[in-house]
C-alpha cells in the first residue's frame, strides 16, 4: 500500500471534486507550489492510485430518468461461469455498474433507462436473457442523497 501524507489526501479529494482543474489551481488548498502538485498528481497516476477521470453526466438532462438497482441470483451456480455471466451484462449499454456481492444475490447491478416502458423492454429482452441469470429484484430510485464522492 502507498503512503499517504495528509497533502495527498487533501489533493485527491480536490481532484475527486473536479479533476479538470490544473495543478496550479490547488496551490490554496493544499499549499504547496504548482510543480509539486504536479509531481504528485503525476505520482499518483504512476502508482495506480488514479487510474483515470471521468465526466458526470446528468442522466436525466441527456434523457434517462429511470435509474433501477437489480439484485440478480445466478440460477445454475458452478454450471455458469461468472466470467461468461460478466462478459454479458456488462456489454448492455444501459447497465451503468456490475458488482459481484455476498449476500441474498450474487450481483447488484445499477440501469438507466429513459422511463419504466423502456427498463421493461432492457428486463424482458437484455437482462433475463443473460446465461445464467435466475431470480431477479428490482428496486427504482426515487432520489439520490449522496454520489461516491471524496476518500
Amino acid at each position: 500500500m502507498t503512503e499517504l501524507d495528509e497533502i495527498d489526501l487533501q489533493l485527491l479529494k480536490e481532484l475527486q471534486r473536479d479533476c479538470s482543474r490544473s495543478a496550479g489551481s490547488f496551490v490554496d488548498q493544499v499549499g504547496l507550489s504548482q510543480p509539486a502538485i504536479w509531481r504528485r498528481i503525476k505520482r499518483f497516476y504512476n502508482e495506480g492510485i488514479i487510474s483515470g477521470s471521468r465526466i458526470v453526466l446528468d442522466s436525466e438532462k441527456v434523457g434517462f430518468s429511470v435509474t433501477v438497482f437489480l439484485g440478480i441470483k445466478l440460477a445454475r451456480k458452478g454450471q455458469i461461469r461468472l466470467e461468461d455471466f460478466e462478459r454479458a451484462v456488462t456489454a448492455i449499454p444501459e447497465v451503468q455498474t456490475v458488482e459481484h456481492v455476498l449476500g441474498v444475490y450474487d450481483y447488484r447491478i445499477r440501469i438507466i433507462a429513459r422511463d419504466i416502458t423502456d427498463f421493461e423492454r432492457i428486463l424482458r429482452r437484455r437482462i433475463m436473457t443473460l446465461p445464467g441469470a435466475g431470480e431477479i429484484e428490482a428496486n427504482v430510485l426515487l432520489s439520490e442523497e449522496k454520489r461516491q464522492g471524496p476518500v
